[in-house]
Formats: C-alpha cells, structure tokens, sequence
C-alpha cells in the first residue's frame, strides 16, 4: 500500500546525515560533558558545536543558548524568567491561539497573581502590532507572541512587535518551534528577548530543544542539582540529542530557501487540485503569510475524524490539528478563536509538508481526498 506522511509539524522523522553524527555518542563518546578528561571534554567540544549551530540560525551568540528538554520546557522557563524580574502586580500580553505550552502557564501564573491579557486574532489568525501597543500597561513586563501558528501557519509580525516591545522597555518572547529553520529569523533586527524552538520539528531528534536568552536578561534557575548549561539548568546534557539538534540546525541553514520553494511547490498543487475537484472547501489562515507546507482546509459536509481514518486506510497520515491536543474532545481554539462556526470546525483537516514528499505523493493524495469527501458526504447525506 502506498504510504504517504503530512503531519510534518507533528514531528519530522530524524533525518540521515543527523543521525549518523548522533550515534558515536551514544557509545564510543560517552563523556559526560563536565568532566575533565578527555572523554568528557570531547562531549563538551561536541557540546558547544551544536550550540554554535543552533545559535547561527538565530543570529545569535552561542553563549545565549540555553538547552533544555524541548520547545514545552523552553516556553515555560522563557514566560516565567521573563515575569521574574516585576515587583507586585504584573502583567503579560500573549493570544488566545498560541500554543497549549503558552496558554497552560499563563492559567497557572494568573493562579498566583499575574494578570495576563489574550488578544484576539483577526479571521486570519494574525496578531496586529497596534492591538499589542493598545494593551499595554505600566506593570507589563513581558509579551508573548507565537511567530508561526501551530494550526493554520499564519506568520505573526514579530518585527514590528519586537520594535513595540523594546520602545516600551518590555521583554519580547516568542513561540518559533513552527518556524525555526523554515524561515529567517534574526534576533537582533527582530528585537526578540527569549525564542523558544524544538529538535523534533526540523529533523532532529525528540527530547531536545532550546531557549535563546539575549544577553544581559537575568535568569532564575528553575531546575537544580548542578552547574551545567552555565548554571542554569541543573543536570547532565542530553549529548546525543543536542548533537542531533545541532546538525538538524546545520542542515536548515543550508538548505532552508530550497526546502521553502518544495514545499511551496507541492503546497500549490495541492491546493489547486483540492479546490478544482471538491466543492465547498476553505483555507484557514493568511492565503499568504503562511508557513511553507502548511494546508489547514475546512470540507464542509465532513467530520474530520472520519475523513482521517478513512485516509489512513489508505496510506496517507495527516491530522486534524495540533499533536498536543490529540485525544481531546474540546473543539480547536485556535479554529474558534479565528471565528470558525462548529460545522467547519469539525470538518478541518491539517496538512503539513516535509521535504520527502514528492509530486507523486501529492497527486495520490488529492486523488484519495477527492474520492473519500465524495464518499462521506453521500453517506451522510443517505443518513439524512
């Protein structure tokens, strides 16, 4: 049977070259990166090459990257550090879309006094930079926007926010787990404070991510017991791991205009076969400024856990949403909070492409999505 994976920004399969350069460290170069002999001090020289790599995606200094578990981890420490620092009340800007790492902080700081303000995205799903200036207050101290959306893709002005957020004298955080390695980020010119990324979205193995802290922002450890990561988070380094990420990161940006302009490529066709051959069918997110790769299609007439079964069975993996919100009975706030009625809702399919997929694979796909919408809706309507 044909197999065919499009859930790409649920994770990526480790890619070749990424793991081959991971797996001398699982055995033969075991150090531990703190030790002073010579086994250790080949784990930490691996150890700061992957962090060099890392941070020249960013523009950033190596110094300014912090390793920790994965994008959830990095969210979490980047949010709380980046409230620390007030005195009394304080207050935190981010959006009602943003993902569930963001979200579920914000609901356990407000548990202990922060006050925090969801902004509501347009139809698009894009966060404008004058409803950021609108709400902020005198006792904010940190903003935290979502540079891709994990959903619909639509890419957020984080420039034009950073430029507020600094003008203010606020902290700028943002989610780039979606975007880190797929498009350019420059820390500096974008006025970024604290970015959040992850490993497994970029080729890299699962279990590691990081946290770029600019230079001069004072951290409060949160995980004790010793000195590693330049005393700010407690425990032996994952060196397989942030070996992995540092070589996915290294790949990126290599190759991350070529990657783009493939995904781009199948991304339209895609789309232009979905929309010529089934009716009732909507984009969700910015026709435009959206994530190369990201199709989020509402099919009206469909539940959207049936059409993804039925796709399965035929070989072809996508979702219906975020990963993290699998198994969940609650509709996609992020559908909501664009202002999606339940019908369609209930009916979005998320498509995400890789840089494996081929022409063959896209064309197999609207080929199966054309028979089986067909199918279901004749079904539902017999039911009638």
């Amino acid at each position: 049977m044909t197999s065919v994976y499009l859930d790409f920004s649920a994770t990526t399969p480790v890619a070749d070259e990424v793991l081959q350069e991971m797996l001398p460290y699982f055995s033969k170069n075991f150090g531990n990166p703190s030790s002073i002999h010579q086994y250790g001090q080949k784990s930490k020289a691996a150890l700061e090459t992957a962090r060099e790599r890392v941070a020249s995606v960013i523009q950033a200094r190596s110094a300014e990257i912090l390793f920790v578990s994965g994008g959830t981890e990095s969210i979490n420490l980047a949010i709380r550090n980046g409230l620390a620092s007030g005195n009394g009340t304080v207050h935190l800007i981010t959006t009602a879309v943003e993902h569930r790492a963001v979200l579920e902080t914000c609901r356990q700081l407000e548990k202990n006094g922060v006050s925090v303000t969801y902004l509501q995205p347009d139809t698009y799903g894009m966060i404008h930079p004058n409803h950021i200036a609108d709400a902020i207050r005198p006792e904010t101290r940190l903003i935290s926007i979502m540079h891709v959306n994990n959903e619909i893709g639509t890419i957020n002005p984080i420039a034009e926010i950073g430029e507020i957020s600094h003008e203010r004298g606020i902290l700028f955080h943002t989610d780039a787990v979606q975007s880190f390695g797929k498009l350019p980020i420059d820390v500096n010119k974008m006025n970024i404070d604290l970015l959040s990324c992850s490993a497994h979205k970029i080729y890299g193995p699962k279990g590691v991510g990081a946290l770029y802290i600019r230079q001069g922002i004072p951290f409060n450890k949160l995980i004790f017991g010793g000195e590693q990561e330049r005393n700010r988070r407690g425990g032996t380094e994952n060196i397989p791991g942030i070996v992995g990420f540092g070589k996915a990161a290294e790949l990126c940006g290599r190759e991350t205009t070529r990657r783009s302009d493939h995904l781009k490529n199948l991304q339209n066709l895609l789309w232009d076969k979905i929309r010529e051959n089934i009716p009732d069918v909507f984009l969700n997110g910015h026709p435009i400024r959206r994530l190369p790769g990201n199709l989020n299609i509402a099919f009206t007439g469909i539940d959207a856990n049936s059409l993804l079964i039925s796709l399965d069975m035929k070989g072809i993996a996508a979702s219906n949403g975020s990963a993290c919100s699998s198994g969940s009975s609650k509709p996609s706030h992020v559908l909501a909070g664009i202002g999606l009625p339940p019908e369609k809702i209930n009916g979005t399919l998320r498509i995400s492409l890789g840089r494996t997929n081929t022409i063959e694979e896209i064309e197999y796909t609207a080929k199966v999505l054309v028979e089986e919408v067909k199918r279901i809706r004749l079904l539902r309507n017999k039911s009638r």
